[in-house]
């Protein structure tokens, strides 16, 4: 049985987060399984694919989490409190830097803590997240019962520097990518199988797939581990170099020329 699992952002979303009539069209109408594997939360992909018909498990949050359509969660990989509560303690001693943290809560709530102190770039990212009822201040941050992924925003130099201070000491997957929207780098710190690669065979397992009978598509670092899982991978015209590299093919369109659904629709 063929699956389809394509990112969202730069990839299967145009850059204004938007989709074509064209790409809904595609979607709602393709007969064989088709899903996505995104960076993104249940509630912010959701949002954003309001319009869509989501029959299959969903690879959430870097592969943190997969949820089913409803959102019920199938499968999570936190972060311990204590140990993301240790290197946050550690980050903000060594470099003066405060993440971002997205988890679940006491109550299995989804929440989005930040602290009181930001950065400039910080402070941009959360002018998309106002009134969200999700996101919650925090005076001294500290970390949620289930952690799926931990954010920092800045340089890209001190961003490696960061990197590589918390992996000497912790046993954390890590990505280290260009902002799609800001002029920044992002660094995300992951459960060890917390990536979409883990996240991909996880879901290849639940659904009774081969991983030869999966296709992907994508466009940044966070795609490169399941491009290699993957029996075909697909990058689309605006994907990294690196991501080109280890693609099965290019396409000849951007995300902003409906590229994902140009493809599906030549099935």
């Amino acid at each position: 049985m063929e699956f389809f699992v394509t990112d969202l952002d730069k990839t299967f979303l145009r850059s204004d987060l938007t989709l074509s009539d064209f790409s809904k069209e595609v979607w709602n109408n393709f007969k064989k399984p088709l899903t996505i594997a995104t960076a993104r939360s249940y509630t912010g992909a959701s949002k954003l694919l309001k319009d869509l018909k989501l029959q299959y498990p969903m690879i959430l949050l870097d592969g943190a989490m997969i949820c089913a359509p409803d959102g019920t969660p199938i499968k999570i990989n936190a972060l311990e409190k204590n140990i993301v509560d240790d290197f946050i303690d550690l980050v903000e001693k060594e470099f003066d830097e405060r993440p971002l943290i997205v988890g679940i809560d006491e109550k299995m709530q989804e929440r989005f803590l930040y602290p009181k102190k930001l950065n400039i770039h910080q402070k941009e990212l959360l002018q998309n997240y106002k009134n969200d009822n999700r996101v919650l201040n925090i005076e001294k941050l500290r970390a949620l019962p289930k952690n799926l992924k931990v954010v920092y925003l800045g340089d890209e130099k001190l961003l490696q520097s960061i990197e590589s201070c918390v992996k000497s000491l912790y046993n954390v997957e890590s990505k280290l990518s260009k902002d799609p929207y800001q002029d920044c780098h992002f660094l995300t710190f992951l459960h060890p199988l917390g990536d979409k690669a883990h996240a991909l065979k996880e879901l290849e397992a639940f659904q009774g797939v081969d991983a030869k009978e999966v296709s992907v598509f994508g466009d940044s670092h966070n795609d490169i581990g399941m491009f290699r899982w993957a029996g075909k991978s697909i990058a689309v015209k605006n994907a990294l170099p690196q991501v080109k590299e280890v693609a099965n093919e290019v396409l000849p369109w951007s995300n902003d020329e409906d590229a994902v659904a140009k493809y599906l629709s030549s099935l």
